[in-house]
């Protein structure tokens, strides 16, 4: 604990500031026709009413001999050096994810300090601690005051504080006493500053009023006081003090992740994983009944056609005509036996009425080719036109078949 002279060295560091600027902050916000600046920051370098540079700067002065810093890189990092570290955290809306839960915990088990003063905290960090509060952003019955009091350390009186400022705050409505001893209470009485007490001789102080350590409240009449007493339940074994802002900086300014807000709800975590398996199995399915693109496979070409022009080019440039139309004839005769399975070219045996019933091609038309097949080979000389006007004729045949 704290002594009773170090409140007297704290007062006297003090005096300038309760002398000079509570009239300042008056002057300037209602006194010379200037709107009351609003906005609350809870920012440790911020001199508007809601800000929280009074606080900060009087960290040296209630615990001269401990080395204060800043940080806002880690959840509850433990500075380099021996001795126990102190972590206070100052902020609207204290949202913790599960892995930060875990950070404190390991961090108070080391025998450490948090001192956490928020008016909304994030469900899982209330759960751990097994308390239950309100946790909504809310005005009292008197939306233009705030009333806070705290027991003092020393002789256990209890305080009363107020000003004529907003009263964001909350209250405790379900803890064990076994385990959480109840330091300050609202106006109405009920719990906003409880301590909870682990093994080692590491503590977690949850304030549910953070608008009682803003500029405008420390600054009326002698509310400075109520900060005092509040931190004097730290031990004073503690050396080394951390202003965290990481929770002010990772959640408020910009980083808000839609992603991480619905993994650190449960419900919304469920849901968000059973439709990516749905989306999934959709997937699957309708991939395997979508029937793939059939391939144009082009039309087979008449090769018989083919290897009469080829032939027929070839021997057309020796200009041996008769022997090119004994190789056509030929070719007929074959492709007729292997395609038709038809033997012979006379028109005595029935060969005509065969093919032509097998091929479809004009009965008048194929017996003209026979016979001229038959005859043009026994030829002693066959011409140009004969040859061309045969060559016709086995075209117009192989094109219909």
């Amino acid at each position: 604990m704290i002594r009773n002279s170090r409140y007297g060295s704290m007062v006297l560091a003090l005096r300038w500031i309760l002398a000079v600027l509570p009239a300042l902050i008056f002057l300037s916000s209602c006194g010379l026709n200037k709107r009351l600046n609003r906005r609350l920051s809870l920012w440790r370098k911020d001199d508007n009413p809601y800000g929280t540079i009074v606080a900060y700067d009087a960290l040296p002065f209630i615990f001269p001999n401990a080395e204060i810093s800043i940080d806002r890189s880690k959840a509850f990092g433990v500075p380099s050096g021996e001795g126990k570290a102190a972590h206070i955290i100052i902020t609207d809306f204290m949202d913790a994810e599960p892995t930060d839960v875990t950070a404190l915990m390991n961090f108070v088990g080391e025998g450490n300090i948090v001192f956490i003063s928020a008016n909304r905290f994030s469900d899982g960090l209330l759960k751990n601690f097994q308390i239950r509060a309100t946790n909504v952003r809310r005005f009292t019955q008197e939306p233009d005051s705030l009333t806070v009091g705290v027991y003092n350390p020393v002789d256990a009186a209890y305080r009363s504080f107020s000003y004529p400022g907003d009263s964001y705050d909350n209250y405790v409505t379900r803890l064990d006493t076994q385990y959480v001893s109840v330091l300050g209470r609202d106006g109405h009485g009920r719990p906003d500053f409880i301590r909870l007490n682990y093994k080692g001789g590491g503590a977690v102080y949850l304030h549910f009023a953070p608008l009682a350590f803003s500029n405008f409240f420390l600054l009326h009449k002698q509310n400075m006081a109520y900060y005092a007493n509040a931190l004097s339940y730290m031990p004073s074994t503690i050396k080394r003090f951390v202003w965290d802002d990481y929770f002010r900086y990772t959640h408020r300014n910009g980083s808000f992740s839609t992603l991480g807000f619905i993994m650190r709800n449960p419900a919304l975590a469920l849901a968000f994983w059973l439709l990516l398996f749905l989306l999934l199995v959709v997937y699957l399915f309708d991939s395997k009944r979508r029937q793939r693109q059939i391939p144009v496979i082009a039309p087979l070409s008449n090769t018989s056609l083919d290897f009469v022009r080829t032939i027929g080019r070839l021997y057309y440039q020796r200009r041996d005509n008769h022997n090119l139309a004994s190789k056509m004839v030929m070719h007929f005769n074959d492709q007729v036996r292997t395609r038709y399975h038809l033997a012979g070219t006379t028109p005595e045996d029935g060969f005509v009425d065969r093919l032509a019933y097998r091929t479809g091609y004009p009965k008048q038309e194929l017996a003209g080719l026979v016979e001229y097949m038959r005859e043009l080979p026994t030829k002693a000389f066959v011409s140009d036109e004969e040859l061309l006007d045969f060559y016709r004729q086995l075209e117009a045949f192989y094109k219909h078949t």
